[in-house]
């Protein structure tokens, strides 16, 4: 049994720490500050909670962080100022660009932690089982050879950023099709032509319920645009393609159909339904 903290228990981290504790782990969370949901969601997953981060560190011999990619340099900080000598290693596993977990790699190595770049590419264990966990680093191979279940850990190498170029492209694909798709809806409603375009689209390729899931997720969504535009970049790539793709998210992340959890959505949302809720605007 390995003791696995995990800092960021929302939807994806509570769903990691049910399948590492299915395998066997201990897995240590902690609740400070979070949303009522995701209390609710670390319980459902049967994950131990200890007082603050602070109590996750002094826990844990693996360190798993899945936050949103604008909170992952907050995150390392924290978890730095509360190494006080635990020696676990870190694994970062957010959609973050390789330069930015370069950064994130700094922040824990200067106070004595190891550090591993990682990924996850798939959803939710709890939604179903499958994802890849893609990880990079000198210690790549010891993290995929914990015990998991459900998942299916990856080791890309031993570059540092190689993990998380594998998300920024796959995600860049993924995150980007959907936007363009919600995009087209609502240009589509706009000119009163929804029910040709989708017709024309057909159900494989315009999946209503694909736009009403992303849509609980698009406020994450914009600081991933803005990574996966950072990565591209890098590589001499344009990043106009990904700012714009961000604005797509956050002009959706402001409508009603925003407004609920990835685990409401009704499956059987017809795209009508989707074109009018991306017109009204979300409750504060």
């Amino acid at each position: 049994m390995t003791i696995i903290g995990m800092v960021g228990a929302g939807h994806m981290g509570s769903a990691l720490g049910w399948a590492l504790r299915e395998a066997g782990n201990d897995v240590v969370t902690s609740l400070e500050g979070r949303s009522a949901r995701s209390v609710r969601l670390a319980s459902e997953a049967g994950l131990r909670v200890v007082p603050g981060l602070s109590g996750v560190v002094a826990a844990a011999e693996v360190i798993l962080v899945v936050t949103p990619p604008d909170a992952a340099l907050d995150a390392a900080r924290g978890i730095a100022a509360a190494a006080s000598g635990n020696h676990a290693v870190v694994v970062d596993l957010n959609a973050i660009a390789p330069s930015t977990s370069r950064q994130v790699g700094e922040i824990v190595m200067a106070a004595g932690l190891d550090y591993v770049d990682g990924s996850i590419s798939g959803p939710p264990p709890t939604v179903r089982p499958g994802a890849n966990i893609y990880l990079s680093g000198s210690r790549a191979n010891e993290i995929a050879t914990l015990q998991w279940k459900h998942v299916n850990p990856i080791v890309v190498g031993p570059t540092i950023g190689a993990a998380s170029a594998v998300k920024m492209s796959t995600a860049s694909v993924y995150k980007g099709t959907i936007g363009l798709l919600a995009q087209a809806i609502r240009a589509a409603d706009a000119h009163g032509v929804l029910d040709i375009v989708l017709a024309d689209l057909g159900t494989d390729l315009a999946s209503p319920f694909s736009v009403a899931l992303a849509a609980t997720k698009a406020e994450r969504y914009v600081p991933e645009m803005h990574q996966i535009a950072m990565s591209q970049k890098s590589v001499g790539l344009t990043p106009a393609l990904f700012e714009a793709l961000a604005a797509v998210w956050s002009d959706v992340a402001r409508t009603s159909l925003a407004g609920g959890d990835p685990e409401s959505v009704d499956r059987e949302i017809t795209g009508r339904e989707v074109a009018d809720r991306l017109r009204q605007e979300r409750e504060p």
